[in-house]
């Protein structure tokens, strides 16, 4: 059933703790080459501000989130963004949620003056590389065996699409 209620919105400093316990509860080895986050660990910090995120609110709760950042502080690509993790909420999954932010992102990268969006992703990832396909990326570059997760060499394929 989609999510008709669904809504995006800037992230706010108080969304913290939530978006917190989020990251947790949807962390995996399908898409992640960071650490388990940790109980009662920070969500923001100096790299990953407030700023950076688009969260997706369903029934008045964070459900989702989507990074949006530039890839490199250099003036020679100011014209791209990079989505730098997007993360559902198994309630919300496969209704649209990661989609809608996705949407969103590339929206709010057009209105930065951005004309194109990036982003990497595991090559075993096959749900989010199908969704990121449907949503006009194309895989751009891949680095094989470029993660050992689990004792698995795991590719990272890079992706992009034009604004």
């Amino acid at each position: 059933m989609p999510l008709a209620d669904a809504r995006i919105r800037p992230a706010q400093p108080s969304d913290e703790s939530a978006l917190a316990a989020l990251d947790r509860e949807t962390w995996s080895r399908l898409h992640a080459v960071t650490p388990r986050p940790e109980p009662g660990g920070s969500f923001f910090d100096e790299r990953h501000t407030p700023d950076d995120f688009l969260v997706g609110v369903v029934d008045d709760a964070i459900a989702g989130y989507v990074r949006l950042v530039p890839p490199t502080p250099l003036a020679v690509n100011a014209h791209v963004r990079q989505i730098q993790g997007l993360a559902v909420a198994d309630r919300a999954r496969g209704r649209g949620l990661g989609r809608a932010l996705i949407r969103a992102a590339c929206a709010l990268a057009r209105e930065q003056g951005a004309r194109r969006v990036t982003l990497r992703v595991l090559g075993h990832n096959t749900p989010a590389r199908a969704l990121y396909e449907t949503e006009g990326f194309v895989v751009e570059g891949v680095l094989p065996g470029e993660f050992l997760l689990d004792g698995e060499y795991v590719d990272d394929v890079l992706m992009g699409r034009s604004l």
